[in-house]
């Protein structure tokens, strides 16, 4: 009898593909707008399951907020909230952003608590104001234009250099990867045995068939590289008309 391929089992949600949750910070997003003035970091530790370190921050009303840690950010520092210095770690509407600064944590719509550009090291690039719109340029280099009330936290996401940093031991990674629900290693499907994976088994180390599926293939076999004949065809067709 077959068995579900590890990418299958992953999805059904089950506590050796999930990531322990009671050791995370919780949600991290930009505070509610009624919270204006400036806040001061009194904290910045790493989070597990999130590659950004989180800041704790005391607001204007003594409260305290987590927000993601920008680069440089550091204890006694103060971040602005909606109003006020344009300085890393603030939190401002993208209006109040002149071209040409470094942000992060970008909201797609207003006051959605920030979306886009929240990975370590990430960043994202505002290049033009114009009639009620910010164009920005996203860090895969394409330019998106959002409305000027959506916020935006100034300078680049802390961490960047986290790769960069060996990992040694093969359990450090074990437990890196299970913050982050992760597998620490990835076994080939062809090396596995057929009772495993669709491409396991034979004499040697082999696909065997071919490693393109359809949409419409049954969720066990769905393996491989996914091309759509209809797209190889209509390429062919174009090609012999060239």
């Amino acid at each position: 009898m077959g068995k579900r391929i590890i990418s299958r089992r992953r999805g059904s949600g089950t506590p050796t593909y999930r990531s322990p949750s009671h050791r995370h910070h919780g949600p991290i997003y930009h505070p509610s707008a009624s919270l204006v003035g400036d806040g001061k970091v009194i904290s910045i530790a790493m989070a597990p399951g999130r590659s950004a370190p989180v800041a704790e921050v005391t607001g204007p009303d003594g409260s305290t907020v987590r927000i993601l840690a920008s680069a440089g950010l550091a204890t006694g520092d103060t971040v602005a909230f909606h109003e006020g210095k344009v300085d890393r770690g603030a939190i401002l509407p993208l209006s109040r952003i002149p071209d040409g600064t470094l942000v992060s944590n970008i909201e797609v719509k207003p006051f959605d608590g920030g979306r886009l550009v929240r990975a370590a090291g990430g960043s994202a690039l505002v290049t033009a104001h114009a009639s009620g719109e910010v164009t920005i340029q996203l860090p895969s280099g394409d330019f998106k234009r959002f409305l000027e009330t959506c916020r935006a936290q100034v300078g680049a996401v802390g961490g960047g250099g986290r790769l960069e940093r060996p990992i040694i031991k093969a359990g450090k990674k074990f437990w890196m990867t299970r913050s982050l629900a992760r597998a620490p290693l990835k076994v080939r499907g062809v090396a596995m045995n057929p009772v495993n994976h669709p491409f396991g088994g034979g004499a040697h180390q082999h696909v065997g068939r071919p490693s393109t599926v359809s949409s419409g293939t049954w969720p066990g076999a769905k393996v491989g590289r996914f091309s759509r004949s209809i797209r190889k065809k209509r390429r062919r067709d174009r090609e012999r008309g060239a």
